[in-house]
């Protein structure tokens, strides 16, 4: 019944027809709720409230693929505005990136130019950037990017995914790196031969994942909602000594708010991801996909006032 309901969402987030009717109707439905808004200037009111809450945010630019290079040299200069807005504004907030935004698929000479000069401004100006994953096709290309560019600058940090049987030895592989890294269960179809299919088995990997980089000492960003897994990164943290100032909670925007503001009374770090743009819809139904229990946290997050 999950994979059906997995595969259900996934189809409904490539669906052109339906992508172009959200985007001209279900905007103000949903901006405030679990998008910030079509553009970055729409979303700092947000970012504002969470902090005041005692949240940090990390904000992402929706929408993937790009095939022109004019337009991935255009996403790269929207997320340096970004950055010294968060700067100028004094904002508790990161930024996330995907490098199919800025021409992975077209170039690997444009996409490293783009990440040079948004890299550039992010250690000018002390925001941290990290690189999300994508599918596996496009994993390796991301590891080895961001670890040539990490010798270079210090305000960057990628994302590894559960649920991928490589995860373990990427992990190990990047270890003299010392890198801030996000923990995520996955959110793309993968084929067997590369990831687990069964929900148990990634859970499984992932409580190792959070074991062996919270052991390394690197800073650690667990993204979940699910309790049992913040239950066990607590528990091992407290175990094994590890301090509440190397490692946070990640969730998305307009879901789980009460488990957020109980970690955050209890002393825990936790970012709230807070997407912006007018590509919300696969990024939608992509979240749905990713965990059934979503649906309902996404739509009490929508009805909220």
């Amino acid at each position: 019944m999950e994979a059906l309901s997995r595969n259900f969402f996934l189809y409904l987030s490539k669906n052109q027809p339906l992508n172009k009717l959200a985007n001209l109707y279900g905007i103000r439905m949903v901006k405030g709720k679990i998008v910030g808004g079509i553009s970055f200037d729409q979303a700092i009111p947000f970012i504002r409230e969470l902090n005041a809450d005692g949240m940090s945010v990390t904000v992402d630019h929706l929408g993937e693929y790009v095939a022109d290079p004019h337009t991935a040299v255009e996403r790269a200069g929207e997320v340096v505005a970004a950055l010294e807005l968060i700067k100028e504004a004094g904002l508790d907030a990161q930024v996330s990136l995907k490098l199919t935004s800025l021409g992975l698929d077209i170039s690997e000479e444009l996409v490293r130019l783009n990440l040079r000069r948004i890299l550039t401004a992010a250690d000018r100006l002390d925001v941290m950037v990290t690189i999300d994953m994508e599918d596996s096709e496009r994993c390796q290309k991301t590891l080895d990017l961001f670890q040539k560019l990490k010798a270079d600058y210090q305000n960057v940090s990628t994302v590894i995914q559960a649920y991928l049987y490589r995860s373990n030895d990427d992990l190990e592989k990047m270890e003299q790196l010392q890198p801030f890294i996000r923990l995520v269960k996955g959110a793309y179809k993968e084929p067997k031969s590369v990831a687990f299919q069964e929900k148990r088995d990634v859970d499984t990997n992932y409580r190792k994942l959070i074991a062996r980089q919270l052991d390394s000492g690197s800073y650690t960003a667990i993204a979940t909602h699910d309790d049992r897994m913040v239950s066990f990164a607590k528990h091992y943290a407290f175990e094994k000594g590890i301090g509440k100032d190397k490692f946070e909670f990640q969730m998305l925007y307009g879901m789980r708010q009460q488990l957020q503001q109980e970690l955050v009374k209890e002393g825990y770090k936790v970012r709230i991801y807070l997407p912006y743009g007018d590509d919300w819809y696969g990024y939608f139904m992509r979240r749905l996909a990713e965990r059934p229990a979503n649906i309902a946290f996404a739509f009490k997050g929508m009805t909220k006032k």
